[in-house]
């Protein structure tokens, strides 16, 4: 096996974790924090408790919630000129996927410089970032501890990836009872972000044994909690498993990277600024038929992984079909769209979407080669 890095950041889990926000923060060396976080964690409460923490710790901070559901290049610029105006020394975010991409994307500007389209790909940082502390409020997006940030390009009206190790945070903290406050559509969308980030990551060319581990975890977790999540919000068993499958999916995907799935959602995320959630339970199944050809056996382990959850009526006697098949009922169970055409997609902009997903870094490590015909084909299934 070919030498691989795997990286992670410090991890602080369990509930009542965001009260070691404080002295996180403090450990990393701030005297004054960036907290970026959104509206709606500012009305869940989430954030004073925060910002009590902070000050309890001694520590100065500078609010920064300026930023949509699909953080957009103009929205990480406001934010660049607000962090260096304010002389912060380490940012926080709280939130979401959208204030830790944030976050990241404006320490990379601050100590980088330049324009986030000069990042887009793999390894273009070349100085060291500020500390940065993360905790998530949904268990899907993983950014807490992925070396990834996903902005949007409002020009080219598309997701731009922007991978490097530089982006890993210091510290992770991962409160499960910041999930109570989420809608169940919300917890529905976010946990199949999750469930996509372990199956891609799982079937990734760069797998490892490492993150085989903990993308299995994720999805025998996901299976097993994520319908209770979303039913009810206060089950604290069921988000607690769904916040460990979000981490340990966010382990796998940010070491092993993702796939064609990836690569296709985030055109249509950029496009239509719709939850990239709810885009990946859309297009996931197709893609996992897509790649079936080049990882049966794979497949088969994600079924043994989730066999207990299947009906006798729905079991396939090729295991591998049946792993697809518990994707396409467990995204029917809660409430997912059906098709891209749901999501507002117009089949006239599929052929342009096809030809960016070309150029996006995670079509890099997706287990089959495919072509602008084929990814065209998979949208239109998906239509």
């Amino acid at each position: 096996m070919s030498i691989r890095k795997f990286v992670t950041p410090e991890i602080i889990f369990g509930q009542g974790a965001l009260s070691q926000i404080g002295d996180s923060a403090a450990r990393s060396g701030a005297s004054k924090v960036f907290v970026v976080t959104d509206q709606g964690l500012i009305e869940a409460g989430w954030v004073d408790k925060a910002l009590h923490y902070l000050r309890t710790a001694g520590l100065e901070y500078e609010i920064f919630s300026s930023i949509t559901s699909n953080p957009k290049d103009f929205e990480v610029a406001e934010g660049v000129t607000h962090y260096l105006r304010s002389r912060c020394d380490a940012l926080v975010a709280v939130g979401g996927g959208s204030p830790a991409d944030t976050a990241k994307a404006i320490a990379m500007l601050a100590t980088n410089g330049g324009e986030l389209q000069d990042y887009e790909g793999v390894n273009r940082i070349r100085h060291p970032l500020p500390p940065m502390v993360i905790v998530p409020s949904t268990a899907g997006t993983g950014s807490e501890v992925s070396q990834f940030a996903i902005i949007v390009d409002h020009q080219r009206r598309l997701k731009m990836s922007i991978i490097s190790k530089s982006l890993i945070p210091d510290i992770a903290i991962i409160d499960p009872d910041l999930l109570n406050t989420k809608p169940p559509r919300l917890a529905a969308a976010t946990g199949i972000d999750a469930l996509s980030h372990a199956i891609e990551s799982y079937v990734s060319l760069a797998a490892t044994p490492l993150t085989d581990i903990h993308a299995l975890n994720a999805i025998r977790l996901i299976f097993g909690n994520l319908k209770r999540s979303v039913f009810d919000r206060h089950d604290a068993e069921a988000n607690n498993n769904m916040a460990m499958a979000s981490l340990n999916a966010g382990i796998a995907f940010s070491n092993a990277i993702l796939g064609a799935g990836h690569a296709m959602t985030h055109q249509i995320d950029g496009l239509l600024d719709t939850h990239h959630g709810e885009t990946n339970a859309t297009l996931l199944p197709h893609v996992m038929q897509f790649n079936l050809p080049e990882c049966r056996q794979k497949f088969t382990q994600i079924a043994r992984q989730i066999e207990a959850s299947a009906t006798d009526q729905d079991r396939c006697e090729d295991l591998s079909e049946q792993a697809i098949e518990a994707v396409r009922r467990l995204t029917r169970d809660i409430g997912l769209h059906k098709s891209l055409a749901d999501v507002g997609l117009k089949k006239e902009s599929i052929k342009t979407l096809s030809q960016n997903a070309l150029n996006d870094a995670c079509l890099v490590t997706n287990p089959r080669n495919a072509t602008a015909e084929d990814i065209e084909q998979l949208f239109l299934k998906a239509f």
